[in-house]
C-alpha cells in the first residue's frame, strides 16, 4: 500500500463507499478459481480485502491467470517476471489489463493499475476478474477450468434473418407505437372556435 496519511471528510465519505462495495464472498471464489486456473502449489490469500490486494499486487498471479486462458504457445504476455521493483510489478498489472481488453473484457469492466497497486477500489478488480470469468466460461474453448457455476454466461449474440418479403410485409403493419385509433369516433366533437358544450 502507498504511503498516504488518513483521508478526512468528503475524501473520507467517497473511500468508504467504494470499499462497501467490496464482496468477501466472491474475494473467496475468486481466489479459488485463479488457483485451480493457474494449475500451481499457490497458497491462497487469508480472509480481508487487504490480504487479496497483497496476494495479487505483484501481478505475477494476474499474468499467469490470463495465459492460463490461452492455448500453450499463444499466451498474450510472453515473460512474466517476479522482480520485487514497484515498477515492474505496476508494469505487470497493465499487461495483464492490456490482455483482458484483448481477450474481450470491456473497457467499462477494467480496472485502473492503482486499484490494485494502491488498494483504492479492490471491488473493481474483483468486478474485472469476474468479467474476466464470465467470459472464459462463455468462450467454452476448453481453457477454463474450474466450476462453471462459479460465474454467469454472458449473452451471446442471435441474429435473425429476414427475407425481402418479410420486410416488405413488416412495412404494412403499422406498431402499437404509433397508436391506435380503435374505438375512436368524432361524436360529441365540436367546431372549431365554438365553446365547449358540458350537459
Amino acid at each position: 500500500m502507498a504511503n498516504r496519511g488518513p483521508s478526512y471528510g468528503l475524501s473520507r465519505e467517497v473511500q468508504e463507499k467504494i470499499e462497501q462495495k467490496y464482496d468477501p464472498e466472491l474475494e473467496s471464489r475468486l481466489a479459488n478459481w485463479i488457483i485451480v486456473q493457474c494449475e500451481e502449489q499457490i497458497e491462497p490469500p487469508p480472509p480481508g480485502r487487504q490480504h487479496f490486494q497483497t496476494w495479487l499486487m505483484d501481478g505475477t498471479l494476474l499474468c499467469k491467470l490470463i495465459n492460463s486462458l490461452h492455448p500453450k504457445g499463444n499466451e498474450p504476455i510472453t515473460k512474466i517476471s517476479e522482480s520485487k521493483m514497484a515498477f515492474k510489478q505496476m508494469e505487470q498489472i497493465s499487461q495483464f489489463l492490456k490482455a483482458a481488453e484483448i481477450y474481450g473484457v470491456r473497457t467499462t469492466d477494467i480496472f485502473q493499475t492503482v486499484d490494485l497497486w494502491e488498494g483504492k477500489d479492490m471491488a473493481a478488480v474483483q468486478r474485472t476478474l469476474m468479467a474476466l470469468g464470465s467470459l472464459a466460461v462463455t468462450k467454452d474453448d476448453g481453457c477454463y477450468k474450474g466450476d462453471p457455476s462459479w460465474f454467469h454466461r454472458k449473452a451471446q449474440q442471435n441474429r435473425r434473418g429476414f427475407s425481402e418479403e418479410q420486410l416488405r410485409q413488416g412495412q404494412n403493419v403499422i406498431g402499437l407505437q404509433m397508436g391506435s385509433n380503435k374505438g375512436a369516433s368524432q361524436s360529441g366533437m365540436t367546431g372549431y372556435g365554438m365553446p365547449r358544450q358540458i350537459i
